[in-house]
């Protein structure tokens, strides 16, 4: 059965441990974690854009009472079903994150990575700040993931994408299933051979996937969450069954619902309670013991 306790997080032995969620301040929770236990690291940190993400959830429905008017004259009344945010505005951006993943670091074992999902803003200086964490030779890829949603900007070319930067522990040690990824459809399918084309092939480091649509079969409510998609593919690629994957900015839980999925163990780790309450709906709490600190 899941648990829940409120305490003062003692240190945590993973040898002996169930699936986890954590309410509270990364920066404390990390320190509770054996250095070395972790095989992958996926974290998608608020991205300074300034502002408070919100997003709500409102359903409509037909009330000849009501005083609106929609399609084909019916009345109907709209009810607030959820709402989400969280300040996403810092004036030392590297001072709160850089601690964070110095600590990832050490946390990974010698054949874990470390994924930062960031966008436009942050994402130049957080890699000079990465290089200078891992070392430039542990660099492996700036992942672009590409959509087409959204808003669109007239004064300049509209941003529809992130960046996702990928390091490793100590590259060649590092975990990397390549015959296990899921393979993609060519985009030009008729340069290649039949067979090649009926195969498919294993995705570059520009992935094209949609957003979680706003009626999705995915969709929470939470600000900012991420497409299952995303995540499936870099759980399958750097991890193995049984392995620890952690995520200390868990949001919405799509890194923790994937890896249990895919037969992984999880850390899931978020200071608003709001995001620890959508994470435990998607997941089967049998084996997930649940703190709060």
């Amino acid at each position: 059965m899941s648990s829940s306790e409120s305490s003062q997080l003692p240190n945590i032995d993973l040898s002996n441990c169930r699936d986890l969620i954590i309410g509270g301040d990364a920066a404390q929770v990390l320190d509770r974690l054996p250095a070395g236990g972790i095989d992958l690291i996926y974290v998608d940190p608020p991205f300074n854009t300034g502002s408070t993400q919100r997003l709500a959830s409102i359903k409509a429905e037909q009330d000849a009472s009501s005083s609106r008017t929609g399609f084909g004259g019916r009345k109907y009344k709209t009810t607030l079903v959820s709402s989400h945010s969280y300040r996403d505005s810092f004036d030392d951006y590297l001072g709160f994150l850089v601690p964070l993943l110095e600590k990832s670091f050490q946390l990974l074992s010698s054949r874990g990575s470390l994924y930062v999902h960031l966008d436009y803003r942050e994402v130049h200086y957080v890699k000079v700040e990465l290089d200078k964490i891992f070392g430039r030779t542990n660099f492996m890829n700036e992942i672009i993931w590409a959509y087409d949603f959204g808003g669109r900007s007239k004064q300049r070319w509209p941003a529809k994408h992130d960046t996702i930067l990928l390091y490793a522990k100590e590259f060649g040690k590092h975990i990397f299933n390549y015959e296990e990824i899921e393979r993609i459809p060519y985009m030009a399918p008729g340069l290649v051979t039949k067979e090649k084309a009926s195969r498919g092939k294993v995705p570059t480091d520009v992935w094209w996937q949609t957003i979680v649509h706003t009626t999705g079969r995915e969709r929470t409510g939470y600000p900012t969450q991420k497409p299952e998609a995303i995540l499936k593919r870099i759980v399958e690629a750097s991890s193995t069954a049984g392995s620890w994957v952690l995520d200390f900015f868990a949001g919405s839980g799509t890194t923790a619902c994937v890896s249990q999925q895919l037969g992984r163990r999880f850390i899931a780790i978020d200071s608003n309670p709001q995001a620890i309450n959508i994470i435990k709906n998607r997941l089967d709490m049998t084996n997930v013991q649940e703190i709060s600190c």
